[in-house]
């Protein structure tokens, strides 16, 4: 992560390092001019877990889509019972937005999609979490399925896939089944598409 990022409103004083176990966590002190042109010190915490990216798979003929459920620490410890359905994802790591998307679709879900398209990128908790997610659709249908995808057992992950209808996973939404904000994002932008598609024709 670059502290200063080139912003002319923003000089760091310190930053120290309160955490290196799973990601890193750093306290930065900086003093940020404000808009009324006088200087004010501050200090925020941000954590630093790496960039990612996310893909839904849409299948064009049927109309399904393909997520996944997986057991988030954070969601239980917020009061959820930690069972999330999400888009496919994960961390970028060393590889570019579109190798790793490729891999974790595969990982996960068990598709070798060979059409993707990004469509965004957005920070998901800006406030505290340095990371950017890359945001991709991407077609399948079933002569891609190369495995039962669950995710790497090594690194814990234990993934259900699950194939539903776009109008389904768009009820459980609105129903808080779905309360993963990725997953919501590219829904609703898969809806938006297919709104568009029907008013152009």
């Amino acid at each position: 992560m670059n502290d200063r990022a080139g912003n002319d409103r923003v000089r760091i004083v310190d930053t120290t390092v309160l955490s290196d176990d799973w990601y890193v966590l750093k306290k930065i002190t900086f003093d940020f001019l404000r808009r009324d042109g006088t200087w004010q010190r501050q200090s925020r915490e941000t954590y630093d877990r790496g960039n990612g990216a996310t893909i839904l798979l849409h299948n064009p003929a049927t109309g399904n889509i393909v997520l996944t459920r997986q057991f988030r620490m954070p969601a239980f410890v917020n009061g959820h019972d930690g069972m999330l359905i999400e888009a496919a994802a994960g961390l970028l790591d060393s590889a570019t937005p579109e190798e790793r998307i490729r891999a974790e679709a595969e990982e996960e879900t068990g598709y070798r999609v060979r059409h993707i398209r990004k469509v965004f990128e957005a920070f998901m908790s800006p406030g505290s979490v340095t990371e950017k997610l890359h945001f991709y659709v991407g077609e399948y249908d079933a002569s891609m399925r190369v495995g039962d995808g669950g995710g790497l057992e090594h690194e814990g992950e234990d993934v259900e896939v699950m194939e539903m209808p776009l109008r389904a996973a768009l009820d459980l939404v609105q129903q808080g089944g779905i309360v993963d904000g990725k997953t919501i994002m590219l829904l609703q932008h898969l809806a938006l598409e297919e709104l568009k598609q029907r008013h152009e024709i």
